[in-house]
């Protein structure tokens, strides 16, 4: 049975069209209203709020974290700042493409991964030999995606300790909201203007 995302009290009390879906072993709603018109314009003249906690993460981390990402993704990892985010694919041996996602730098030693698919398994066989770990951080980060040209006013007026007017495409920053923290990308798939939102799970409601 699909769980819950720590965002499920919020999300369910508007889902009017009770149109759920399993996403990744949790419950997601496939839309709000009874169509996606009004979705679909928020997100192309105001802004909208996107619940992607389902979203597989991944830590990575230890003395070869970059090493062992290095060799999964295609971008090269040495020229990645702390802070900024890079969009890639990773390929098997044969250069296939497994998936592609997001690969946060948030600090030398340590990444966070974040893919459509599971991709742990792959990312722990490629760092044989390495002194790296790769942890599941999945049900210990909640997301949400705050897409469209409004997204940044919102953000400004409830985000303290960024400064959205310098925070780069593809960057990430941290800051906090009512005291709790939280991370915040400049990123998402809507081909707008759009932040991604990261916070523990007991912050979220």
């Amino acid at each position: 049975m699909p769980l819950p995302t720590p965002f499920h009290s919020r999300t369910s009390a508007v889902c009017d069209s009770y149109e759920w879906r399993n996403w990744s072993g949790y419950l997601s709603a496939g839309i709000y209203e009874m169509s996606h018109d009004r979705e679909y314009y928020a997100i192309r003249n105001s802004a909208a709020l996107i619940d992607v906690s389902p979203l597989y993460k991944y830590e990575v981390t230890g003395p070869d974290a970059a090493r062992l990402v290095d060799r999964v993704i295609t971008r090269d990892v040495t020229r990645q700042r702390v802070g900024q985010v890079y969009y890639t694919p990773w390929c098997d041996t044969q250069g296939k493409v497994i998936d592609d996602g997001t690969v946060s730098r948030l600090d030398t030693n340590h990444f966070r991964v974040t893919s459509a698919d599971p991709s742990a398994r792959w990312f722990q066989d490629v760092g044989y030999g390495l002194n790296a770990t790769v942890t599941n951080v999945t049900d210990d980060l909640a997301a949400l995606a705050l897409q469209g040209p409004l997204s940044r006013a919102i953000l400004e007026q409830v985000v303290a300790g960024i400064d959205f007017a310098r925070l780069a495409y593809f960057h990430l920053a941290h800051g906090t909201v009512d005291g709790f923290p939280i991370t915040i990308t400049r990123t998402g798939y809507t081909g707008d203007l759009g932040y991604e939102l990261w916070v523990r799970p007991e912050y979220a409601e």
